[in-house]
């Protein structure tokens, strides 16, 4: 709702296009934080996964558990500690996190052409893209399905790190599907939820809180449509 309801119950024509301005600027910094974050993870990963000296190490011992893991630390991290960190603290611990991401995601380049998994984060971005506009624009209350969503999401991760030592192909079928189909319905879902929980009051250290955890949960979900689609448009090394 906009704020500054006049006694007839309406808007001023001037609070109506601040509010408006203020909620783009805001969108704005959110996409901004999504877009930087995931440049710093493509950074990291392509390093890591094209310098033999660096993966080798890591890929090759049980330290790769550790990197595989620490995302879902940081994830766990951020849910507990978001009410009180900082509006610095949570921007620092943001890029730790695309850091350590971009780390776990080096295997990509191990196992996938530079071709493919180019193809497959436009794919990626188009779906993304287009979900998060639906999301933006659209009039319709989209909370209702946030809890199937939710559900979708809880089970996805547990069969994900079930199959982390199952390695059934089936399972991971199954999982891909059903997590495009998660993550895709979670970026309308959050970027409508971005766009509500905006407000103009809201003091600069809260505005700079919400779109760093915004920036958070719309960049989780393009990287988990990311990584599920290329189980199926990814083509793998030879």
């Amino acid at each position: 709702m906009y704020p500054n309801q006049n006694r007839f119950g309406g808007f001023s024509q001037v609070s109506a296009a601040a509010f408006d301005e203020g909620l783009r600027q805001h969108m704005l910094r959110v996409y901004n934080y999504m877009g930087l974050g995931l440049v710093v993870t493509g950074i990291v990963a392509f390093i890591v996964g094209t310098t033999p000296a660096l993966y080798v190490p890591i890929f090759s011992s049980p330290l790769k558990w550790a990197v595989m893991l620490a995302p879902l630390a940081f994830v766990f991290f951020f849910s507990f500690k978001m009410q009180t960190m900082s509006a610095s603290a949570a921007q620092m611990t943001f890029w730790a996190f695309c850091a350590v991401m971009g780390l776990s995601m080096a295997s990509v380049f191990l196992v996938f052409t530079g071709a493919s998994i180019a193809r497959t984060f436009f794919i990626a971005a188009t779906m993304f893209g287009a979900m998060s506009l639906f999301g933006y624009t659209t009039k319709r209350d989209l909370s209702k399905m946030g809890s199937f969503l939710i559900m979708g999401l809880i089970g996805v991760v547990i069969a994900s790190i079930v199959n982390i030592f199952l390695a059934s192909s089936a399972l991971q079928f199954a999982v891909s599907v059903i997590g495009i189909v998660v993550f895709v319905g979670l970026t309308a879902y959050d970027t409508q939820s971005i766009k509500e929980q905006y407000a103009e009051n809201y003091d600069q250290e809260s505005q700079q809180k919400l779109a760093v955890f915004g920036a958070l949960s719309l960049y989780l979900n393009f990287v988990n449509i990311f990584q599920l689609l290329l189980n199926f448009t990814g083509q793998r090394e030879e």
